[in-house]
């Protein structure tokens, strides 16, 4: 089988990326990816020698590259590249409008053209908004976002229902809650209380610190995607998560407590504008319709995640800094970077 994996140098996109290859040896995978702040080529590291893995830098809101890609034969599409950083949402949101939905009608139309068998989209359990103290999202609650990024996602998935509805198209969206592991731009919750914890530096938390996410394991997601991949039913929404519905400010409290440092690094900082107060996520149709649960534990998850990033000083200090972005810069200038292409 041949993947196209857009967005695939950023976190979650590269973690399913090296779960796939892993996987299956018999598996080709093709990434896309703009490379903007958030993408990065060494959350590829390694796989450039394999025979199985391209990689393309180009932008998802380009019909040519996307239907140059697919026109080399593709079997199936997973649509990981977007912007997905609220608070940047709230300062950019056209920049959010252009990827997300812009972006997702150029994948969407291409694939169409190409014949594509499978596409799956990548949302997030945003697109419902917040949740009152009790219950839990499934598929059919009503779309309600809160914040430019998850307008954007939830218009993007409006936009690959009508796909299948209007085209029979094979589609399929996946909704998943917070995910938390390696290669994680530290700009989120988990990295950023994390390497801040690791060098003595304040933990900032968002008001009161009340706000309750349900929390996944990356790589339980990946394993979620795969179920679907390969068994999920076309034109379907699911929803994935793993039951570990967290406060921020516990999430704060357990980072510390494993590194061993003090609660005196909280620092409560002024909340953001439209900040949701709760999510919780229900897996049941994933679980029922394909017999996925999730594996691994929040707190293990979370010393697994520390124990990343403690061997990973180099990736963070590139990240925080910048300076991966000039080395691709560079890498470009000189057609380094860019590999050949699936004959």
């Amino acid at each position: 089988m041949r993947l196209l994996v857009t967005g695939g140098a950023g976190f979650i996109g590269a973690n399913f990326v090296r779960s796939m290859l892993a996987r299956y040896p018999d598996y080709e995978v093709v990434v896309l990816d703009k490379l903007t702040y958030a993408g990065n080529l060494e959350n590829l590291a390694g796989l450039e020698s394999q025979s199985r893995f391209r990689f393309e830098r180009g932008d998802i809101c380009d019909p040519e590259a996307v239907d140059r890609l697919l026109r080399k034969g593709i079997d199936a599409v997973l649509n990981f590249a977007a912007e997905s950083h609220v608070d940047r949402s709230i300062l950019d949101p056209a920049e959010f409008a252009r990827t997300n939905i812009m972006g997702t009608l150029s994948m969407l139309e291409a694939s169409r053209k190409n014949k594509v068998a499978r596409y799956i989209q990548i949302s997030t359990d945003e697109v419902y908004g917040s949740l009152g103290p009790a219950g839990s999202f499934t598929e059919e609650s009503p779309l309600a976002p809160n914040s430019p990024y998850a307008a954007s996602k939830a218009a993007a998935d409006l936009l690959v229902r009508s796909y299948g509805r209007t085209y029979g198209f094979p589609c399929v969206i996946t909704r998943c809650s917070n995910n938390y592991g390696p290669y994680q731009f530290p700009e989120k919750l988990i990295p950023l209380l994390v390497t801040n914890a690791l060098a003595g530096m304040a933990l900032p938390i968002y008001g009161d610190g009340l706000h309750v996410r349900d929390w996944i394991h990356v790589q339980d997601h990946c394993d979620a995607l795969d179920c679907i991949l390969h068994h999920g039913r076309t034109g379907e929404v699911y929803n994935i998560g793993a039951r570990q519905k967290v406060a921020n400010l516990e999430i704060a409290r357990m980072v510390l407590r494993i590194l061993g440092k003090d609660e005196s690094l909280i620092t409560f900082v002024k909340d953001r504008p439209g900040h949701d107060r709760r999510y919780s996520i229900d897996p049941s149709k994933l679980e029922r319709e394909l017999g996925w649960k999730p594996k691994i534990p929040l707190e293990e998850g979370i010393r697994l995640t520390i124990d990343w990033y403690r061997e990973n000083s180099a990736w963070i200090s590139g990240v925080r800094s910048g300076a991966y972005l000039d080395y691709y810069r560079r890498m470009y200038e000189n057609r380094q970077a860019t590999l050949s292409e699936f004959p």
